[in-house]
């Protein structure tokens, strides 16, 4: 298993990072990396996600892989977690395994972790690959219906420890999802807009209302970022609106739920607009 240095405020020691898995190099603050400081610990609140209690907004971009770029093969996803500001709070990593990786986005399995600035895994997010996913879905009327086919994520806060999931609800097009607490209690609902959701070329919005979809939540937005990251890399930004007082867990849970729809409705979707592109050359 690999160490990876872990930049403290008192000096530098080792981290052991999951089996299988890179750790991504942390830059030293001052090297061009903003970090935002890390709240005092909160009683209830799982460790490593103080930030967010004093979050309403959180950006979740991706990023750019040139080696993806250059040779069109899938590579680990990787994203950065940021304040409205930009600092970063988290960063998460795909674990990578070259065999599975390059299944399509919809079928595909995956586990992310995701780690604090101290380079601490804070949270777990994973999806098992289901097989009928991208065959019986892709009509948009398929057996995502059907709880076999739904695609569904669960979220560890710390890792081993399960406090939600994000799990996939009938619909036309496969775009309504349920928020679900450690005993698959219903905590919100997410509703996307509809087919047009496979459209690339603006802003696309999902609405997180309440369990009983009376009361508007937030939004999670995949929001449009210009034709030369859309066309040419897989690299998404995505931007989740909260309420403030909403409980962490939920707020983890929904960053959770942005990495899953992600998988679900971009990672294929722009594969094939890269391909057809570049066909055209």
């Amino acid at each position: 298993m690999a160490n990876t240095p872990q930049f403290g405020m008192t000096g530098i020691t080792a981290v052991t990072s999951p089996p299988g898995l890179a750790l991504p190099t942390l830059q030293v603050p001052g090297a061009g990396l903003s970090w935002m400081d890390r709240p005092p610990v909160t009683i209830g609140c799982p460790p490593g996600l103080e930030y967010l209690s004093q979050l309403d907004q959180v950006l979740v971009h991706q990023q750019v892989d040139m080696e993806e770029v250059l040779t069109n093969l899938e590579t680990a996803n990787k994203y950065h977690v940021k304040n409205i500001i930009g600092q970063q709070i988290f960063f998460a990593v795909e674990e990578l395994h070259r065999g599975v990786i390059q299944i399509s986005g919809k079928k595909r399995g995956f586990v992310m972790h995701i780690m604090d600035n101290m380079n601490q895994e804070v949270m777990k997010v994973s999806r098992e690959f289901k097989c009928c996913v991208g065959l019986c879905c892709a009509s948009c009327a398929g057996c995502c219906n059907g709880e076999k086919c739904a695609s569904k994520a669960s979220v560890e806060a710390p890792p081993g420890c399960p406090i939600g999931y994000v799990v996939q609800r009938p619909s036309l097009c496969g775009d309504h999802l349920a928020i679900l607490d450690e005993n698959h209690e219903t905590l919100l609902k997410i509703r996307g807009p509809g087919c047009k959701c496979r459209s690339i070329y603006s802003d696309i919005e999902f609405n997180v209302l309440s369990s009983d979809e009376t009361e508007h939540i937030g939004k999670i937005t995949k929001q449009w970022a210009g034709n030369v990251q859309e066309v040419y890399t897989k690299a998404d930004n995505f931007g989740i609106q909260f309420q403030m007082n909403l409980e962490v867990k939920s707020k983890a849970i929904l960053i959770g739920a942005v990495i899953l729809i992600d998988f679900m409705f971009f990672e294929e979707q722009q594969t094939i607009h890269q391909q057809r592109t570049n066909q055209r050359r």
